[in-house]
C-alpha cells in the first residue's frame, strides 16, 4: 500500500506499484550513457512502437507514424542537421562553463555528448503525426501524440534502453523533411536517440515536491496537509506567487533582502526595522501591519533561512511556531531569475485564530479570504520587485551605453 494511504479507504493495486513508480521515477533523459557500440534489434524498437500505440489519441484516429533510421549516411545527415540548427549553440555553450560549477553545466555537458555523437546511435526515431497545427493554441494535434512518444521512452527504459527527448531539429525541419522523404502535412514531434543504456543504476531525479507546486481550487493556494475538504487553519493553508524576472539572481537578492521595501506595495504590511545587527539566520525583525478587520499589530520575525542570493525566510512570533511562515527564492533560469515568494498561515496563534474563534463555523471562508488577500499583496510585491530590476538595469544600460 502507497505510504500515508489510510488503510480504510478504497485503494485497487492491479500492478507491483513500486516497480511501477520505479518505471516512472527513473526513466531519464540518457545521453552520455547511451551504449554507441551495441545494436539494437529492429523488433525491440516495434515492440515498444506498439505499446505507445496504446496511448490515447483524439478522435481514436492512427495518425502517428514512426520512422525509425539506422542507415549510417542518413544519420550522419541527420546529426550534422542537428548540430546546425542548434546543436553547435549547446557545445559552445558548454564550452564557456566547462568547469565554472555553472547550475547548467552538467545539463550542457550531457547535451554536447548527444550533440557531438548523434550519428553514433544505433537508431534514431523520430516520431511525427499526420496534420499541422492550426497556431490557434487549441489542442487536437500535439496532445495526441506526446503521451504515445513519452510511452514509447518508457517501454524503452523497462527492457533497458534509454532515450533523451529532444526537438532541436526542428529548427531545420524543412530540410529533415527533405533528407527523409517526410511529405507536406506531416508535422515532426520529437526525435528520440534510441540505444542499451550504459548501467541501470538511474535515479529519480531532484524536483520540487507536489505542494510546492500544486494549488487546491485557486492559483497560488497551497495545503501543506489536504483533506477533501476545503482548507482549515489547521491544513497548513497557504499562498505562492511566482514572477520571471530578466536578470541573474544577484540583481534580485538586494531586494528580496530588504525587510522595508514590500511595505511599498502591499496595503497591509507598513514597514519593518531590524532588531539584531545583522541578517542572518536566527536574527530578527520588527514588522508593523494594518488590516481593516484585525487592526494595527507589530510583530517580531525571526530569520530562519538565509541562502545569499538564494533564499529569505522568516517566521513571525514564534520561530517553533509561528503565526505564519514567509520565503523568498531565487531560482536561476536561463539568463534569468524566478522569484518564488511563499507564505503559509500557522501552525500557531495569531489575530487569524482569533478571528476564526470568534466565528468557527466560518472558519473555511475565513482562511479563503485571507488567502485571497494574501495573494493580492504578494503579487503586487513580486511584480514592483520586478518592474524595480528591470527599471535599474535598463539605466544602467543606457548609463553604460553613454559612456562607451
Amino acid at each position: 500500500m502507497p505510504p500515508d494511504h489510510p488503510a480504510d479507504a478504497p485503494f485497487n493495486t492491479p500492478f507491483d506499484i513500486g516497480e511501477t513508480d520505479r518505471l516512472l521515477s527513473t526513466t531519464r533523459a540518457v545521453r552520455r550513457r547511451l551504449n554507441l557500440e551495441q545494436p539494437v534489434p529492429p523488433q525491440v524498437i516495434l515492440d515498444c512502437i506498439d505499446l505507445a500505440e496504446q496511448a490515447p489519441t483524439g478522435g481514436n484516429q492512427s495518425s502517428r507514424r514512426w520512422l525509425v533510421i539506422r542507415d549510417s549516411d542518413t544519420k550522419a545527415a541527420l546529426a550534422e542537421l542537428y548540430r546546425e540548427a542548434g546543436g553547435n549553440w549547446i557545445s559552445d555553450a558548454y564550452q564557456q562553463v566547462e568547469g565554472t560549477g555553472h547550475h547548467n553545466e552538467k545539463a550542457l555537458r550531457s547535451a554536447d555528448h548527444l550533440a557531438r555523437n548523434l550519428e553514433h546511435v544505433p537508431a534514431i526515431v523520430l516520431v511525427t503525426i499526420h496534420g499541422e497545427h492550426d497556431g490557434s493554441g487549441r489542442p487536437g494535434l500535439f496532445d495526441s501524440v506526446v503521451q504515445a512518444a513519452w510511452t514509447f521512452c518508457l517501454a524503452l527504459r523497462s527492457r533497458g534502453l534509454g532515450s533523451a527527448w529532444t526537438t532541436i531539429h526542428l529548427g531545420a525541419a524543412d530540410r529533415v523533411a527533405e533528407l527523409l522523404g517526410i511529405p507536406d502535412g506531416v508535422s515532426q514531434i520529437v526525435l528520440l536517440p534510441v540505444a542499451w543504456t550504459i548501467g541501470d543504476d538511474f535515479s529519480p531525479a531532484e524536483r520540487r515536491p507536489a505542494n510546492d507546486i500544486t494549488w487546491f481550487d485557486h492559483w497560488g493556494h497551497t495545503i501543506e496537509r489536504p483533506t477533501g475538504e476545503a482548507p482549515i487553519h489547521a491544513d497548513g493553508a497557504g499562498v505562492t506567487v511566482e514572477v520571471d524576472i530578466d536578470a541573474p539572481p544577484s540583481a534580485v537578492w538586494p531586494y528580496i533582502s530588504d525587510i522595508e521595501l514590500p511595505a511599498r506595495f502591499s496595503d497591509e504590511f507598513q514597514g519593518a526595522e531590524w532588531i539584531s545587527a545583522e541578517p542572518a539566520v536566527g536574527a530578527t525583525f520588527l514588522g508593523r501591519n494594518r488590516n481593516e478587520r484585525m487592526g494595527d499589530w507589530e510583530v517580531t520575525c525571526h530569520i530562519v533561512g538565509y541562502e545569499h542570493e538564494r533564499v529569505f525566510a522568516w517566521n513571525s512570533v514564534d520561530p517553533d511556531q509561528p503565526a505564519a511562515q514567509w520565503r523568498f527564492e531565487l531560482i536561476p533560469l536561463a539568463g534569468a531569475t524566478r522569484l518564488r515568494f511563499d507564505m503559509v498561515l500557522g501552525p500557531g496563534p495569531s489575530g487569524l485564530t482569533s478571528l476564526i474563534d470568534t466565528m468557527p463555523d466560518k472558519e473555511q471562508k475565513i482562511i479563503t479570504n485571507r488567502q485571497l488577500s494574501q495573494t493580492a499583496n504578494m503579487r503586487r510585491c513580486v511584480e514592483g520587485i520586478r518592474d524595480l530590476v528591470d527599471s535599474e538595469r535598463g539605466g544602467n544600460a543606457g548609463e553604460r551605453e553613454t559612456h562607451q
